[in-house]
């Protein structure tokens, strides 16, 4: 290949990405009616709902894991002492699904904690701000009374 072509090769793949769509991350166009601080809200009963989701969750889940996990000891046990080599298999893969399980448990309790001490934050910032909100008020107010005597 000769050197005037890999420029002109060069040349022309720059070309076309100036000229082409490229992906933008974190960005809407403002003229396409984006939001220009993004589109995703929140407010706390959309919080409290997640949290609640996850420690239903996280209860269902400990309940009928526990469950699966019995009955496949057992099940496991029956397979043993009859002769079959699944037998130990389905143990291991019990053992096993205890780590499984508790990763997931451990998982949805951070989420529902995080989210109830999240609520109980913003919540002791609103009553913190209606205070410091009114007392401002309350100042004005005086001034006020004082402009008009």
């Amino acid at each position: 290949m000769a050197w005037d072509e890999w420029e002109q090769l060069k040349g022309q793949a720059q070309a076309r990405q100036q000229g082409s769509a490229r992906m933008q991350l974190n960005h809407v166009p403002v003229d396409q009616g984006g939001n220009p601080q993004g589109d995703l809200a929140a407010n706390q009963s959309d919080l409290a709902a997640v949290g609640d989701a996850a420690y239903d969750l996280h209860q269902a889940f400990k309940q009928y894991s526990d469950q699966a996990r019995i009955s496949s000891m057992k099940a496991a046990g029956g397979l043993k002492s009859e002769g079959f080599e699944i037998g130990s298999a389905l143990d291991h893969v019990a053992e096993h699904w205890v780590d499984q399980v508790q990763s997931l448990l451990d998982a949805t309790a951070h989420i529902s904690n995080h989210l109830d001490y999240t609520q109980g934050a913003h919540a002791g910032d609103e009553v913190y701000i209606a205070g410091t909100i009114s007392s401002i008020a309350t100042l004005d107010q005086g001034f006020d009374e004082r402009k008009v005597k």
